[in-house]
């Protein structure tokens, strides 16, 4: 076998593992008759889509933060500040869209203070944005007064609705969202130059500097990008409990980036598709209602879940030593 026809089977496997990870979750849940008829149900993959909405948002932007060989710890604490601020803006009376706007700048400022700290310190991502966890966290919490932010309603609370107005939308404005935007990155990544140069940089960012790519640049957006998408997320948490709550999406970071390496996307850098983001989100939102609906205790999913994320990152190393 020629290297060419390896190099292919290889994209093949890659591009195939995802769809076949999901399709097992799928026939696993299928076969047990304690939940069969329940768990493939329209109205069940419909309410995990609606659920998926928030972890699939936040992996959008971590896609690109982890192709870029980088990682960003801040998200879920990203995602509880931009909530916070919705319902605070709200409650001073700012109109919806500007209310939601704020969520999603606020969330775009922490990815750019990430971004600029990580290029202008020269200081590793995983120390950066560990102590952005905390503060985005504490700022929450201040802002909220160390309580829940109650808003009265508008028409941000129907982007989760699970029965959206008009009915014909069949689905939540929020996953149609979800949707175009995750559209929108898998042509960004693939065909931009931006694209191109986030995956230069996973790759090798020495030899990415060598071609004339301005790296300290090219991670600050990409840092800010994925804030952007934190504060959407935010925007879609606010929507999702109608109050702000700095407490909510406690640990939800691990799920974030699980996602994107449940799906293929290499801690190494270098590697990782937005499709594939979106399969490994599903993949652990079926696994979570699979293991709910069988009674499972939340400690059985936790473990379920974190064997499955040390088998990718155990595999993808393999895979990696075997190139080398």
């Amino acid at each position: 076998m020629s290297g060419e026809q390896k190099a292919r089977l290889k994209t093949l496997f890659n591009w195939l593992a995802p769809f076949l990870g999901l399709i097992l979750v799928i026939v696993l849940f299928s076969l047990m008759p304690e939940v069969r008829e329940r768990f493939l149900r329209p109205a069940n993959f419909k309410s995990v889509a609606t659920q998926s909405v928030i972890v699939a948002l936040g992996a959008l932007g971590m896609t690109f933060v982890i192709i870029s060989g980088g990682i960003d710890l801040s998200a879920a604490s990203n995602i509880a500040l931009s909530s916070v601020v919705v319902a605070f803006a709200v409650n001073a009376g700012a109109p919806p869209l500007a209310a939601a706007a704020a969520g999603v700048v606020c969330g775009g400022i922490i990815g750019l203070v990430n971004g600029g700290l990580i290029t202008g310190l020269r200081l590793a991502p995983f120390i950066v944005t560990l102590g952005m966890m905390g503060i985005a966290r504490g700022v929450a919490k201040w802002m909220a007064g160390n309580q829940k932010i109650d808003a009265p309603l508008t028409w941000l609370n129907e982007l989760m609705a699970k029965n959206p107005r008009p009915s014909w939308l069949l689905l939540a404005p929020g996953i149609w969202l979800m949707i175009g935007l995750a559209i929108a990155m898998a042509f960004v990544l693939r065909r931009s130059v931006f694209g191109r140069r986030v995956f230069a940089i996973g790759s090798s960012e020495a030899t990415a500097r060598l071609c004339g790519i301005r790296t300290g640049r090219t991670k600050i957006l990409i840092y800010s990008l994925s804030g952007l998408f934190c504060g959407l997320a935010g925007v879609m948490e606010f929507s999702r409990l109608t109050v702000g709550d700095p407490t909510v999406a406690v640990g939800l970071e691990l799920d974030i980036i699980a996602a994107v390496v449940i799906g293929g996307g290499s801690l190494a850098g270098g590697e990782g598709s937005v499709l594939g983001t979106l399969i490994g989100v599903f993949i652990m939102s079926l696994l979570r209602n699979g293991c709910t609906m069988m009674g499972w205790p939340n400690y059985i999913q936790e473990i379920i879940i974190g064997a499955i994320i040390v088998a990718a990152v155990s595999l993808d190393r393999v895979r990696h030593r075997r190139e080398t």
